[in-house]
C-alpha cells in the first residue's frame, strides 16, 4: 500500500496526531497494522451498537430453518430476500401467513443479514409501536420517535394481523 493511501485511511479514521506527525509515522513499520486493527475494530463496534440498537433479539438461524416443515412458502423469494436489493430498492416487504409458520424468524434472519452488511434496522412489534406513538403527549415527543422509525435503513414490524 503507497504512502497516500496510508494517509488518506489515517486521515478517514480521524487519526489527528498520526496525520500531523505523518513524515515519521508513515516511514515505520507499524502504521499499517495499527490502521487495519482500528479499522477492524470500528468494524466490530458498529456492528455490535447496530445490534443492539435493531433490538431483533434470540432467533434461529435461517441454516436451522426447517423447509419442509412449510405446507406453502416460496423459499426461492425468502432467499431472494437475503439478497437485500428490496433496501437499496425502498421496497416494502409484507409476509403473510398464519401463527407460528417463521415469519418472525424468517424476518429476524433478513433483518441480520442487514445488519451484517452495515444496514441499520429496527426490528419492533406492532403493538409496541403503536403503545409508544400513542403515549407520547407532544408533537415534538411525537415527531422523534418517528424518526427513530423512519431512519433505519428496515424497518421490520411483526404481528401485524
Amino acid at each position: 500500500m503507497n504512502d497516500e493511501q496510508l494517509r488518506r485511511r489515517a486521515t478517514d479514521l480521524r487519526l489527528n496526531g498520526v496525520v500531523a506527525h505523518w513524515a515519521e509515522a508513515a516511514s515505520t513499520d507499524w502504521l499499517p497494522k495499527l490502521l487495519e486493527w482500528e479499522e477492524q475494530e470500528r468494524t466490530r463496534r458498529s456492528l455490535e451498537r447496530r445490534i443492539a440498537a435493531a433490538s431483533i433479539g434470540r432467533f434461529k438461524s435461517i441454516s436451522d430453518f426447517d423447509w419442509k416443515w412449510l405446507k406453502r412458502c416460496d423459499r426461492g423469494a425468502v432467499e431472494g430476500l437475503m439478497s437485500l436489493e428490496f433496501i437499496g430498492d425502498a421496497t416494502n416487504v409484507v409476509m403473510l401467513g398464519p401463527n407460528g409458520v417463521g415469519k418472525t424468524t424468517l424476518v429476524k434472519n433478513i433483518a441480520h443479514q442487514a445488519l451484517i452488511r452495515g444496514h441499520t434496522v429496527r426490528f419492533a412489534t406492532a403493538g409496541e409501536l403503536l403503545g409508544e406513538l400513542a403515549a407520547l403527549d407532544s408533537d415534538t415527543a411525537l415527531r422523534r420517535r418517528l424518526h427513530l422509525y423512519a431512519s433505519p435503513d428496515l424497518l421490520v414490524i411483526d404481528e401485524i394481523g
